[in-house]
């Protein structure tokens, strides 16, 4: 009989070549591990056995109840700012990094499991997660990676059998997540504070190699890395905002070297624009609002940069800091660039004009004031480019309030004279009919509970491609009713 091949080919770098980096470590058992949602397209995206892994013996490696062949299954540490303080030891305190896949582009990707029980890094918790926060991460990473923003994936969801309380009992569960790496800022930070500079540059170098490997024989590799860094960081920054993202836990542990949007915690989209928007429940000063994101994420790379200081330039610490500040200091320039070349795709536009910054500032300045849906509004646009402005409109307080700026987008395309149905088209390939909807993430948080997944999956089906306006899917495209109030979320750790 032909032995069948392993669900998994593991190439397991980060244990092989960083130890002294982890502990390894084995998932907790539990009772009675059944997938509930499993991601077929990524799992063969990744060049794994869909069929295979559909099955109880996949529940089982998914719940970190069974080791598959070749895993090396670890809990990474690293360090981290939280909310601005210093935390010198934090680590996978819930996770287990099982090992790493080459997947069908030759991209190397990390497979974690996510709420498999306490590790040596879990400082008194449990470790486990519960159905609905896992469910969350599920959802918004599916959507984020639909609406082109660079992201982790979710490659499975398992109930465990198991009740966990937060805030009261709630079924146990655990997520597969799917990263190019889990590297953080916060790696970074844990062996700089503890001086162990022949770590960082190992680490440092294994990031390279990892993400950047046009930089291995480059002198000032470093100093590279760090601008690639900042770099990446500054496009997926302009990309949530673009698209009315609230993260709502920047610390510099949840802050990638690869430039992928990790740990949907306490996070949400936008419904009317609110540049304050803060949703997480533990964000009391707003730090991490809707528009303190891009000021957040370089501060989160000044943390970065002084851990990188003794690797930039061994021999002269003044030096280091000046060219580092100097990347450092491209951050808002080059976020602003992003941002305003992504304002004009959402507006149709395809040349740059010295006003074009106005022009979008007095959108937003009008959306904020009459507390229009976010997301709506640029859809709406479109139509107005076509000549159909009314449903626009109609979304504001006072539609009449809109009508200037109409006037000045119209005069600007014109200018472009490009043909109002191609604009139409343009915008409505970039701005999304369909988001998560935090009303629409609620209702099938609440079903998924009771163990209805019908909602949670029916959600998803309508998330895969939300550019493209589907019969049937209405109401996953309007605001939440008045009845939904205000919005909190939660990290559910």
């Amino acid at each position: 009989m032909t032995a069948k091949p392993p669900l998994f080919q593991f190439d397991n770098s980060y244990a092989r070549e960083l130890p002294g980096f982890y502990v390894a470590w084995e998932g907790a058992k539990v009772p009675a591990p059944e997938l509930v949602l499993f991601n077929r397209p990524l799992a063969k995206e990744l060049g794994l056995d869909p069929d295979g892994l559909a099955t109880p013996d996949g529940a089982a490696i998914f719940a970190g109840v069974k080791s598959p062949d070749g895993a090396s299954p670890l809990a990474q540490v690293y360090a981290g700012h939280q909310f601005g303080g210093f935390s010198p030891q934090l680590g996978d305190g819930r996770a287990l990094l099982i090992g790493e896949v080459i997947d069908g582009n030759g991209r190397r990707r990390d497979i974690q499991l996510k709420g498999s029980g306490p590790t040596p890094f879990s400082r008194g918790g449990d470790g486990k997660a519960v159905i609905g926060p896992v469910l969350r991460e599920y959802i918004v990473g599916e959507a984020m990676q639909a609406l082109k923003v660079p992201t982790t994936r979710a490659l499975a969801a398992v109930t465990t059998g198991e009740t966990i309380y937060r805030e009261g009992p709630k079924p146990g569960a655990i997520l597969t997540r799917v990263a190019a790496s889990h590297l953080r800022v916060g790696t970074f930070q844990y062996f700089a504070a503890r001086g162990e500079t022949d770590k960082l540059r190992q680490l440092a170098d294994y990031a390279i190699s990892r993400h950047d490997p046009d930089l291995a024989d480059n002198g000032n590799r470093y100093l590279e890395l760090y601008r690639r860094v900042v770099e990446r960081q500054a496009a997926l920054i302009a990309q949530w905002v673009l698209v009315g993202f609230v993260h709502g836990v920047m610390n510099t542990d949840n802050t990638t070297i690869s430039g992928e949007t990790i740990d949907y915690g306490p996070c949400a989209f936008i419904d009317a624009y609110d540049p304050e928007a803060v949703y997480s429940s533990i964000d009391l000063s707003g730090r991490y609002a809707y528009r303190r994101q891009p000021k957040m994420a370089q501060w989160n790379l000044a943390r970065l940069a002084e851990a990188l200081l003794a690797l930039i330039d061994p021999d002269d610490l003044d030096k280091a800091v000046e060219l580092a500040s100097s990347e450092l200091a491209r951050f808002p320039e080059l976020y602003r660039a992003h941002w305003l070349a992504g304002m004009r795709e959402k507006l149709g536009l395809q040349t740059e004009d010295e006003d074009d910054e106005k022009l979008f500032e007095a959108l937003l300045a009008i959306l904020r004031e009459q507390k229009t849906d976010y997301t709506l509004l640029f859809r709406r646009l479109g139509k107005a480019a076509a000549g159909a402005p009314e449903q626009a409109r109609d979304l504001l307080v006072d539609p009449t309030a809109l009508d200037p700026w109409l006037a000045r987008w119209r005069e600007r395309l014109e200018k472009e004279g490009q043909a109002p149905d191609l604009v139409r088209s343009r915008m409505d390939a970039v701005n999304p009919v369909y988001i998560p909807r935090n009303h629409k993430v609620e209702e099938a948080l609440s079903a998924a509970e009771t163990g209805d997944y019908a909602p949670v999956k029916k959600l998803l089906d309508v998330l895969k491609t939300p550019f493209t306006e589907t019969p049937g899917f209405e109401a996953y495209a309007e605001p939440a009713p008045v009845s939904f109030g205000p919005y909190e979320t939660f990290c559910g750790t």
